[in-house]
């Protein structure tokens, strides 16, 4: 580009001056702006203030689409800001790339910004003497400041903060609040206190360096000096180090802020030190500290999508090798040969008009909406050459346009600007104008009544009328000239057609109509006339008629918009009002479709697995799948009456997931065209839908509020669950609403309300009516500090490692959670001007995308840069969506049209692959063969038949596989490494123990596989345990059943040996006196048990404990209950175990995790060999007839094996036989022997398959349940069928051995179902007598049941809650006790058999806290007296429940929010309830009124709630009751009470501090306080602190009184009514119970999770403790 000639700006240039500011012709201003005469600066001086910043303000020049054109380097203004408030100022520069950048800094910024376009710097105001210098953050002008000249070198800035080259000033906007004296600018550095003969003494000219000029000048009184009055600040400074210096070499100056060289005969310009400090400040918060590279980090590739604002624009260049058309705010050259795209960008709005000069060198451009504005491009290059204001309302459409403006352009290429040559105001109406082509002063425009010839002339635009006659009513939509050769104005043809289809042949010459023809469809449609002639292209009459008359034909799906013949004549571009762009090409006689696009906004997408393609769904009703590599449309399915929220491509399988604002989830199929299912379980718009990456489950959302699970079995969908209530109701849709993360364990989405965010197992959704949720997240109680309530608004997980969660809010933040604990682990904010509408992290977990207002931002994730993000445009309508593909090369973005970017960061850091160290190898099972053998008969190995898999030095178990059809062996040394008892230390050798290897992550779609619930707490390595024979506390009952094992329940109908878990505890019950053994020996959940056939041995596993590298697996004498053995071998989770008929042998199987088989000797306990299987197993058997026959069942397949013995070696053989084909892609997931030579097994598509154990082969199958069957139980000619729809069946399957015969012809008709009974979960466990008469079955809900066939009756045998205790508590005669869970139940036990006397549930609520009504005092307890608990819910309510009536007697609401605290007053005539806002309210149980309502402790929950009785003027205050509140912000107040006389008055007021942060914590541990019991006027008091400790406080002496150590901070507490003793429970699964006020405290193991809640029984005999859904009874021994 041609520089701008800049004499006259030199030596500098007096801007104010030379604008004439004071006339206000050339410049604008705006508010309170004022011309005043400073007396001390003697001059006139502009004093600019006001509020608002944008409605006061001096701007120059007048008109933002002026340029001042000054190309001085340095910009001085002298200027004051006003004390006390703040200012800002504007600078508008231009590149030589003829890019505008914006240059504001002020006071007001608090750190430095910077984007593609815009610099902000905060400015740090100093004041007059150095004492007050300002040193913090930018703020407010002092009282004091001073006036200061402040000097921007505006070539460095532009280079070191943007690498950009400056080329002039455009404008400056100096707004409130200031006082300004001048503004110059200038290529010399003008030095203040400098005069001309120090300058030239001190050589400084030379150097660039200049005294000021007089009228730029402060003055200085005499025996005064510069810097003592005023400030000099040059920014950058001279220190900066510049990225394109080449201006710098010729014009050095010295650095602002330091002293400037000494030389002979030059005095020093010596700063103050305020001034210094400022300067430094500013050049530490705008220094660049690097950010993402590379800069650019997108890249636009391709944009799928054509029109926006208009479909009638789409030119073809010069030499017809391109087509230029608008996409919206972008406009798009397409190459045709090629398919590539070039991308004009810098359009803000929807492009409106496009034209191309005829050379094709010049582009013109307008955008539509009230910021209109023309550009014009170099085309060749894409450079935008300016930007003109239109001074139009729209440029939609013309025809309200009132106004007619001709440019000129011919400066634009020597870097001038459009210039208006002439303009017209006219009352037609205008539909399309164009410039002659033999004559660039004459047009032509038509419209409705109309057509007019206009020509420019001595700067004057006239027109004049076609005599139209009889066609003056047409409305004129088109025109087009008959271009020729020639260039005389006589025989020229002008063609206008209208939208009746009449095509109009005007005179130009003699300004009338010389023909007229009309066109009319072949068959007439809607609009019928209205589409035949639309448009006309430029061409002859002879060869238009050719073309009309005997071309191809073309048809079209909508109207045509445009049609435009090429240059060369050998093409016909077409555009049609439903945004479809193709050409003709009239020698090939064929139609080329160039793009398809959505006509409304694409409101999301799905890419393939493979990313070849894409689904769009959009507001247009369709759903569209593209190709990405060409950007054709492939498939297309509409709606009429529907919109489609959100598509999802199935991983697996050719077909697509849409849901429609009807609430219908609909499934097509790909490769038919077709629509394949069609599911109704919503009743209102999906905000969400997604699969899990193995293609077996879908999930879906609605607005309403519900979560939908389905699971895919061959091509076929079942409904597994239908959760209400589950995700909020004012969700958003799209695919960021409901996600999973990447190893599909957990599903996170926004509910049940906007504030809250829910994790939970994702594939656990199918065992139960209750969600079995991990985390709940509430989102508006992060920000402390906001006024606002935020909400949720988008959810992401970040990588898997990490275990993050990230949640985008509506205050445009995004919160980084820990997924586990939903511990906030960073912030950041702001994210975007608006609501971030969707979120996107890369696979590697490096690099973040977001989308808000217009923009996409990729940001550094680890936030470890000073600019953090790098923002991109294009899009001229909010981003619905943005994603990464799967192979993270490019990135999409989704709202007008669909983007498509290159990403360019690096490919991340792969890890070469590491050698194979694992002892055991995978190896792909098919019909197949595979061996294992030892590390010395390696050499026995034909090398020709088999190679190694596997090659670990320490391996006592070789993996090989055959190559020919032999079958290998499996072979195995025995270990000779001891077995570790329980008594040795764990320093010692594992067992079995193998190095760790890679774990496969995805759960397989199977219930009957387990799952570990998530637990954040680990059992401490070494406790304070009560040595044997002094343990104060003894476990007495254990109330529950773990219905998330699998097969955790045993027993022998023979001995009656019945056995179960709970947590990590085993429960031996004898089933006719109901008492209880307890067998601790694990510390974490316990996943199966096992029973030899004897009953003499049990075997349980649980997962591995804190500092193990194994999982343990215990095994147990079933007569005294001693622990013989301890295994360890596999590394996550035992899925399956079983002894051999003989009892020889135990056999081990893995989880998905884990995918090994183990098998053991039953003497020593040996690991005799150990296999790695490709797929997950989910359970296995030994033959009841021979011990060496098992089988297994995994994915698709039943595995039959024989183990052989020769010595002391072990081989095994193994055939894998596939299910049938019939199946489909199905999971067999539970089998059992059968009669002689059968095997049963179930799938999870409710087939039962039966197999011939000798042929290895399945011959028969049948329908046995609807959903996945997980357990199977043969007897002889019976069997039984226990499934996740919560039924078991009985069947009869007696002809079965006779219809083995027949082999795969056999048919099921001949199984009978005897009895069916319904329980209240899905089928965990069952274990039945030999006649299958009678049994007993666990279920997901908690409940262990007696099954009688013969009288078709269930009995409850143990039950417990299966979601979280949320509180326990006595009845005062202690006879009973109650408990209350997240599921709405409040449960009544009876203590003496841990028998369910009664249940209360109330739906869709969460039972938070609940209390036993209390005894009167010196009342003698009645038989008949009525018991009463009162629970607290989620809803705010509070109910009363009569135990002795089974009834609800009362229903009160006296909270607004979820209730966290209930008690009785002493004399159970009152109820106190403290809710999550922090309120505290006193209700009257008798009235159902609520008396008093106390807001002391707003905002912060309640925790506690206790009352005591007191003297009635005991501690000064009347009432005979004493009771108090404690509130989790560490906050306990006391109060005193006398109900009666209406009287509650505040004792006391206590407040805890604790540190700044909760290091080394997940979450706060909960404020407690109570009573103490044995000390009165005494509190204990365990919280968050300063240290982990019980204080112990008197309410007499205002005081603590002593402290308790603890060993971690408390999470529970209760205090002995009868004894000293404090009972204290912790997060690491412990309770303790201290003696108080000494004594060694002894500590209990047996939880499985945080013990987050105890109770000691009235008279102090028992306690209860409870961890998740265990509760435990303990008794004290002695009290």
């Amino acid at each position: 580009m041609t520089p701008v000639l800049a004499a006259w700006q030199r030596p500098y240039l007096n801007i104010f001056k030379h604008f004439r500011v004071e006339e206000w012709k050339r410049s604008a201003k705006e508010g309170d702006v004022a011309a005043l005469t400073d007396t001390r600066l003697k001059g006139t001086i502009y004093r600019i203030r006001g509020s608002n910043p944008a409605s006061s303000y001096l701007q120059l020049p007048r008109a933002g689409t002026q340029s001042l054109g000054l190309t001085g380097r340095y910009l001085y203004l002298l200027f004051r800001p006003l004390p006390h408030k703040h200012f800002l100022v504007h600078l508008d520069v231009a590149t030589e790339e003829n890019q505008v950048i914006r240059i504001s800094f002020s006071n007001f910024f608090k750190e430095f910004k910077s984007t593609a376009t815009w610099l902000q710097f905060p400015f740090v105001c100093g004041a007059a003497s150095e004492g007050t210098a300002q040193r913090g953050a930018p703020g407010a002008a002092p009282a004091d400041v001073r006036w200061t000249c402040l000097v921007l070198d505006l070539p460095s800035i532009l280079a070191l903060y943007l690498s950009r080259r400056y080329s002039h000033l455009r404008g400056v906007k100096l707004c409130s609040n200031l006082l300004v004296k001048n503004l110059c600018t200038s290529d010399l550095l003008f030095e203040p206190g400098v005069t001309l003969a120090e300058a030239r003494l001190g050589d400084l000219c030379c150097r660039g360096v200049a005294p000021m000029p007089r009228e730029l000048a402060f003055p200085v009184p005499k025996g005064k000096k510069w810097h003592d009055l005023y400030d000099y600040i040059r920014f950058p400074c001279q220190g900066a180090k510049l990225l394109h210096n080449s201006i710098q070499k010729n014009f050095p100056s010295p650095v602002a802020g330091d002293q400037v060289p000494e030389e002979p005969g030059c005095p020093l310009a010596t700063l103050s030190r305020a001034v210094c400090d400022r300067l430094s400040l500013v050049q530490q918060i705008t220094s660049p500290k690097g950010g993402l590279v590379p800069d650019p980090i997108l890249k636009l590739r391709a944009i799928i999508g054509f029109g926006g604002c208009s479909t009638k624009w789409a030119l073809w260049t010069r030499d017809s090798t391109a087509v230029v058309y608008p996409c919206h705010a972008v406009i798009v050259a397409l190459l045709l040969k090629t398919g590539e795209q070039r991308f004009f960008l810098g359009h803000t709005e929807k492009v409106s008009v496009l034209a191309l000069s005829g050379s094709s060198s010049l582009l013109a451009s307008a955008q539509a909406g009230p910021r209109s504005v023309g550009r014009l491009w170099d085309f060749p290059t894409g450079t935008c050459l300016c930007l003109f204001k239109t001074s139009l309302q729209s440029l939609v459409s013309l025809r309200w346009v009132s106004m007619v403006v001709v440019w000129s352009t011919a400066q634009v290429t020597r870097g001038g600007g459009v210039t208006v040559l002439a303009k017209a105001h006219t009352e037609v109406d205008i539909q399309a104008m164009k410039i002659a082509f033999f004559d660039d002063t004459r047009m032509v425009s038509c419209g409705r009544d109309n057509i007019r010839l206009w020509r420019v002339r001595s700067g004057a635009l006239r027109s004049c009328p076609v005599a139209l006659g009889e066609y003056h009513s047409l409305d004129f939509t088109d025109l087009a000239f008959q271009e020729r050769p020639e260039q005389e104005l006589e025989g020229h043809v002008l063609f206008v057609c209208s939208r009746s289809g009449h095509v109009l042949e005007v005179d130009y010459e003699n300004v009338c109509v010389r023909s007229a023809r009309r066109l009319l469809p072949a068959q007439p449609q809607g609009d019928g006339q209205e589409q035949a002639g639309q448009l006309i292209a430029q061409l002859d009459v002879v060869e238009y008629q050719t073309q009309l008359l005997d071309g191809p034909p073309s048809e079209h799906e909508a109207s045509v918009s445009s049609v435009c013949i090429s240059p060369d004549s050998h093409k016909v571009l077409s555009t049609t009002a439903t945004g479809n762009l193709g050409y003709l090409d009239v020698q090939a006689r064929d139609y080329n479709t160039l793009m398809r696009s959505h006509k409304g906004s694409v409101l999301g997408f799905s890419v393939e697995g493979k990313w070849e393609q894409i689904a769009t769904v959009s507001q247009d009703n369709t759903i569209r799948v593209w190709d990405l590599a060409s950007r054709q449309q492939l498939y297309d399915f509409s709606a009429a009456e529907e919109t489609p929220c959100t598509v999802a491509f199935h991983p697996l399988w050719k077909m697509l997931a849409c849901g429609f604002d009807s609430g219908v989830v609909r499934v097509f199929s790909l490769a038919a065209s077709d629509l394949l299912l069609e599911h109704k379980q919503h009743r209102t718009a999906i905000t969400g839908l997604t699969f899990s990456p193995d293609g077996n489950l879908m999930f879906s959302s609605c607005l309403q509020g519900t979560l939908a699970l389905y699971r895919f079995v061959a091509q076929k969908t079942q409904v597994l669950r239908v959760l209400g209530n589950v995700v909020a109701r004012d969700a958003g849709s799209g695919v960021d609403t409901l996600v999973l993360s990447g190893d599909s364990r957990l599903l996170a989405f926004v509910g049940p309300s906007k504030y809250v965010v829910t994790v939970m197992e994702a594939c656990s959704l199918d065992e139960w009516l209750f969600v079995p949720q991990l985390l709940r997240v509430d989102i508006s109680i992060l920000d402390l500090q906001s006024t606002v309530l935020d909400s949720a608004v988008r959810v992401c997980f970040g990588p898997v490692p990490q275990g993050e969660l990230l949640v985008s809010t509506a205050s445009s933040k995004i919160l980084v959670l820990d997924a586990k604990t939903g511990r906030l682990v960073r912030e950041v904010s702001p994210v975007h001007k608006l609501t971030c509408s969707s979120l996107a992290l890369s696979k590697d977990g490096q690099y973040l995308l977001t989308a808000g207002d217009k923009v996409i931002k990729v940001w550094d994730y680890r936030m470890r840069f000073h600019i953090n993000f790098q923002v991109f445009i294009g899009h001229s309508e909010p981003v619905h969506q943005v994603a990464f593909t799967p192979n993270q090369e490019h990135v999409i973005s989704v709202g007008d049209a669909i983007f498509l970017w290159d990403f360019l960061a690096p490919p991340p850091v792969r890890s070469s692959p590491a050698r194979a160290h694992s002892s055991v190898s995978t190896l792909p099972l098919r019909s197949g063969i595979f061996s294992e053998s030892d590390r010395e008969e390696e050499a026995d190995l034909p090398d020709s038949s088999r190679k190694v898999a596997n090659g670990h030095k320490d391996s006592s178990v070789l993996v090989v596989e055959s190559d020919g059809n032999e079958e290998p062996v499996v072979r195995s040394k025995v270990r000779q490494e001891s077995s570790r008892s329980p008594g040795k230390p764990g320093n010692e050798p594992r067992k079995g123990s193998r190095t760790p290897k890679s774990q496969c992550s995805v759960r397989p779609d199977s219930y009957r596989h387990f799952t570990a619930r998530f637990k954040a707490s680990v059992l401490p390595q070494s406790f304070l345990s009560a040595p044997a024979g002094s343990e104060v506390l003894k476990l007495k009952a254990v109330i529950g059943y773990n219905g998330n094992g699998r097969g955790n329940m045993v027993w022998n109908p023979d001995t009656g040996f019945f056995a179960y878990s709970c947590g990590c505890v085993i429960v031996v019950e004898d089933l006719h006196s109901g008492s209880q053994k307890h067998q601790l020996g694990h510390a974490e959940e316990i996943s199966t048990l096992a029973l030899s056939h004897h009953a003499q041995v049990l075997a349980s596993a649980s997962g591995k404990k804190d500092g193990d590298s194994h999982c343990q697996i215990c095994i147990w004498s079933t007569q005294d209950g001693a622990c013989t053995a301890e295994l360890f071998h596999h590394e996550t989770q035992v899925q399956a175990m079983a002894f051999s008929c003989d009892d020889k042998f135990l056999v081990t199987v893995g989880d998905y995790s884990d995918q090994t088989m183990a098998l053991w000797s039953t003497h020593t306990y040996e690991l005799l060999l150990s296999t790695r299987i490709s797929e997950p197993l989910h359970d296995v058997a030994f033959s009841p007839g021979s011990h060496q026959d098992l089988a297994c069942v995994g994915r698709g397949a039943v595995m039959f094996w024989l183990l052989e013995q020769q010595g002391a070696a072990v081989s095994l053989k193994v055939h894998r036989a596939p299910a049938p084909d019939v199946l489909g892609l199905v999971e067999l997931t539970s089998l059992c022997y059968g009669a002689d030579t059968l095997l049963y097994s179930g799938t999870n598509s409710g087939q039962i398959c039966v197999w011939d154990t000798e042929t290895k082969s399945c011959f028969m199958t049948w329908e046995a349940d609807e959903g996945e069957i997980g357990v199977l139980v043969c007897r002889h000619n019976r069997l039984v069928s226990g499934s996740n729809t919560k039924r078991i069946r009985l069947w009869s399957v007696a002809t079965v051995q006779e219809l083995r015969l027949k082999g795969p012809d056999a048919r099921s008709g001949s199984v009978l179902l005897e009895h069916e009974i319904t329980l209240d979960g899905t089928i965990v466990s069952a274990a039945f007598d030999d006649s299958l008469e009678m049994g007993i079955v666990g279920t997901t809900a908690g409940t262990l049941w007696y099954i009688n066939w013969v009288e078709s009756t269930s009995i409850r045998l143990i039950s417990g809650h299966k979601n979280k205790v949320t509180e326990v508590c006595f009845s005062p005669d202690e006879s009973h006790c109650a408990t209350c869970g997240e599921d709405g139940s409040v449960r009544v036990w009876a203590l003496g058999s841990t028998e369910l006397v009664v249940q209360f549930q109330v739906l869709n609520q969460s039972c938070q806290c609940l209390a036993w009504k209390p005894r009167p005092a010196g009342v003698w307890p009645c038989p008949g007296e009525s018991q009463h608990v009162v629970a607290g819910y989620s809803d705010g309510t509070v109910r009363v429940f009569s135990v002795s009536r089974t009834e609800m007697e009362l229903k009160m609401h006296p909270h607004t929010a979820a209730l966290t605290a209930i008690t009785y007053s002493t004399d159970g005539e009152m109820i106190l309830s403290g809710g999550k806002d922090g309120t505290v309210a006193v209700s009257s149980p008798r009235t159902g009124m609520t008396i008093h309502v106390l807001a002391e402790h707003k905002g912060s929950p309640i925790t506690v709630l206790q009352c005591t009785r007191k003297q009635y003027h005991d501690f000064g205050v009347q009432g005979g009751e004493l009771w108090l509140a404690t509130s989790s912000d560490r906050r306990v107040s006391v109060w005193a009470s006398d109900w009666l006389q209406d009287k509650c008055e505040l004792l006391d007021w206590l407040s805890f501090p604790a540190p700044a942060g909760p290091e080394g914590l997940d979450s706060l541990p909960p404020s407690l306080a109570a009573f103490c019991p044995w000390e009165h006027g005494v509190l204990v008091y365990v919280g968050f602190g300063l240290q982990k400790e019980a204080l112990f406080y008197s309410l007499r002496k205002k005081q603590v009184l002593r402290k308790i150590s603890l060993p971690a901070f408390a999470t529970s507490l209760s205090l002995s009514p009868a004894a000293p003793f404090m009972a204290i429970g912790f997060g690491d699964r412990l309770l303790r119970l201290q003696p108080c006020p000494a004594g060694a405290p002894q500590d209990y193991a047996g939880h499985d999770d945080t013990v987050h809640f105890c109770r000691f029984a009235p008279s102090g005999r028992r306690l209860l403790s409870a961890s998740h859904s265990a509760v435990l009874v303990w008794e004290l021994t002695g009290a």
